[in-house]
C-alpha cells in the first residue's frame, strides 16, 4: 500500500491532493471500462473505402487504436500528472471519416496527413504560450459553463449509448429530433441493464459506498454477459440487420486472441491532399480539424479539473502547459498512426466521479489500453449499456456546477446558457464554446464594455465566425 510522503506520493501529490492509492487505481479502471468502447467504435466509424477503395481495415485500426490511448494516457499521467485519459476524438475520426468518403481525390494516407499538420500547429501554439493564454483570457463564468456543458453531454452520451434515447428517423415525419426508446417504449433486456446500473450506482452513491460507479460498471457487466450468454440477445446492429431490442454496439462475447495488427503506423501522407484538393480546400480542412481539436480540449479539461478540484481559485489549472503539450502530441501521433486525432475524453470523469485525482489514475488506463491491445475479447465484454449510468451520475456531478453563474449579469448568463445547450444538442463541446464565446463578445458590445472583453477572446471569436461559416465558404470556392 502506498505510504503518505513517500516518493510517488510526493511526485503525484496523491496525499495533497486529497486521494489515495486505492481511489486512483479504482479510477484508473473506472475510466478505462467507460472508454474502451472506442477500441471497437474506432474501426466502425473508419472502416469505409477511400478514393482508391483502400480500408484501414478493422484489426489493424483497434489495435492501433488501443495503443496510442495507451501511450498518451500514460504521457498524461506522467508528465502533467492529471486523471485525464486520451483516445481517438469521436467528433474529429467522423469528421475525417466523412470528409475521406465525400472527396473523390482524398486517401486514408492524405487525411491523416492533415490530421498531423493540425497537430504540428496545435503544438507550436501550445510552445508559444498562445493556446494557454487563450485559456486564461475566457471569463470565469463561461469557465462553468463549460463544466455545465460537458455534464450535460456526457450524461447525454449516456442515455444515448444505452438507448434510453434514441434519434427519432426523419421518414417518422415528426420534428421531434429524439424521443424516448424505440417509438416511445422502452425496449429489451441491454436497457433494462441500463436502468438496473443506474438505480444500483445511485443507491451506492447516495450512501458514499467507495468504488461506487465502478461496483456499478462491473455489477452490470456481469447481468449483461448472463443475459447474452442465456438469451443470446445480439447487438442493434450486425452489419445486415437491425435489432431495436440488441445491445447498442457491443454485444458481450468472447472473442477469438489475434496478435496486433500495428501495421499503420506510419502511413500518412501530410502534404498528400494539398497535391490532390489543391492548397485552398486542403488548408480549409486542416482548419476545421485544427480549431475542434483547439477548443475541445480546452473544454474538456476545464470541466474535469473543476470536477475533480484540482482548479484553484483563479480558475487555473496546474501544469495546464504539459496537458496542452500533451494534447497536441494526440493529433500528431494518432494522424501518424492512422487512428485520427487523440484527445482528452469527457469519460474522464468516471475515474474523477469515482475519486481519481493525479496522473496515477491515467497511468493505470493507459497501461490498461496496453493490455486490450491484447486481450479484446475482455474489451469485447463490457457493453455500452454497462457503462452508460456511471456518465449519467458523473453529468449529474458536473451539471450541479450551474449554480455559480451570475444569472444576472446577461453578458455572461446568455452566453452560458448558450454554451451548455449546444454541447449536448450538437454533440460538439467545440460548437457550444463557439456560440458562446461569440454572443459573450457581441453581448458586451451592445453593453457598452466592449474594453472589458479580452483582445484574445475578440481573436478567438472571429476565428469561430470562419469556423461557422466554413461551409458557404466552401460553397462559394466551388468546394465540395
Amino acid at each position: 500500500m502506498l505510504k503518505q510522503g513517500s516518493a510517488l506520493d510526493r511526485y503525484f501529490k496523491i496525499s495533497e491532493r486529497g486521494s489515495n492509492f486505492s481511489r486512483e487505481i479504482r479510477g484508473g479502471f473506472a475510466t478505462f471500462f467507460a472508454m474502451s468502447y472506442i477500441v471497437v467504435l474506432n474501426p466502425l466509424i473508419l472502416s469505409g473505402p477511400d478514393s482508391s477503395g483502400d480500408t484501414l481495415g478493422f484489426p489493424a485500426v483497434a489495435a492501433v487504436t488501443a495503443l496510442v490511448a495507451g501511450i498518451l494516457t500514460i504521457l498524461m499521467g506522467a508528465w502533467a500528472k492529471h486523471p485525464f485519459a486520451l483516445a481517438t476524438g469521436l467528433g474529429v475520426n467522423a469528421f475525417v471519416a466523412v470528409t475521406v468518403a465525400t472527396n473523390p481525390g482524398l486517401t486514408w494516407p492524405d487525411m491523416m496527413g492533415l490530421v498531423v499538420l493540425s497537430g504540428v500547429t496545435m503544438l507550436i501554439l501550445v510552445l508559444t504560450g498562445f493556446r494557454t493564454a487563450v485559456f486564461k483570457a475566457v471569463p470565469e463564468g463561461l469557465k462553468t459553463a463549460i463544466v455545465v456543458g460537458i455534464g450535460l453531454f456526457i450524461a447525454l452520451i449516456g442515455l444515448v449509448n444505452a438507448g434510453f434515447v434514441r434519434r427519432i428517423p426523419d421518414v417518422a415525419g415528426t420534428t421531434v429530433p429524439v424521443g424516448l426508446g424505440f417509438d416511445g417504449k422502452l425496449l429489451g433486456w441491454p436497457t433494462l441493464v441500463f436502468v438496473f446500473g443506474l438505480i444500483l450506482t445511485i443507491a451506492l452513491v447516495v450512501r458514499k459506498v467507495k468504488g461506487a460507479i465502478l461496483i456499478g460498471i462491473v455489477a452490470s457487466t456481469i447481468l449483461s454477459v448472463i443475459l447474452e450468454f442465456t438469451l443470446h440477445i445480439g447487438p442493434s446492429f450486425d452489419g445486415k440487420t437491425h435489432n431495436p431490442a440488441g445491445w447498442s454496439l457491443v454485444a458481450p462475447k468472447f472473442s477469438e486472441w489475434a496478435a496486433p495488427d500495428l501495421s499503420l503506423i506510419g502511413k500518412a501522407n501530410p502534404f498528400g491532399a494539398f497535391e490532390h484538393l489543391g492548397f485552398v480546400a486542403a488548408t480549409l480542412l486542416a482548419f476545421v480539424i485544427l480549431l475542434s481539436i483547439f477548443f475541445d480540449a480546452m473544454g474538456t479539461m476545464v470541466g474535469l479539473a473543476t470536477e475533480a478540484g484540482t482548479i484553484d481559485k483563479d480558475g487555473n489549472i496546474p501544469n495546464v502547459d504539459r496537458v496542452l503539450q500533451v494534447d497536441a502530441l494526440g493529433a500528431i501521433i494518432g494522424g501518424g498512426a492512422s487512428v485520427s486525432s487523440n484527445q482528452i475524453y469527457v469519460e474522464s470523469g468516471a475515474g474523477i466521479g469515482e475519486g481519481a485525482r493525479t496522473g496515477l489514475a491515467s497511468i493505470v488506463t493507459g497501461m490498461l489500453f496496453l493490455v486490450a491491445m491484447f486481450f479484446t475479447p475482455l474489451i469485447n465484454l463490457v457493453p455500452f449499456e454497462a457503462v452508460a449510468p456511471a456518465l449519467v451520475v458523473v453529468g449529474f456531478m458536473m451539471v450541479s456546477q450551474v449554480g455559480k453563474i451570475d444569472w444576472q449579469d446577461l453578458g455572461i448568463a446568455i452566453p452560458a446558457f448558450l454554451t451548455f445547450t449546444l454541447m449536448p444538442f450538437t454533440y460538439s463541446i467545440a460548437n457550444g464554446l463557439g456560440a458562446g464565446f461569440i454572443m459573450f463578445v457581441l453581448i458586451r458590445t451592445f453593453q457598452g464594455r466592449a474594453r472589458e472583453v479580452h483582445p484574445l477572446m475578440w481573436v478567438v471569436a472571429a476565428a469561430f465566425l470562419l469556423f461557422f461559416a466554413i461551409g458557404p465558404i466552401e460553397t462559394a470556392l466551388g468546394i465540395h
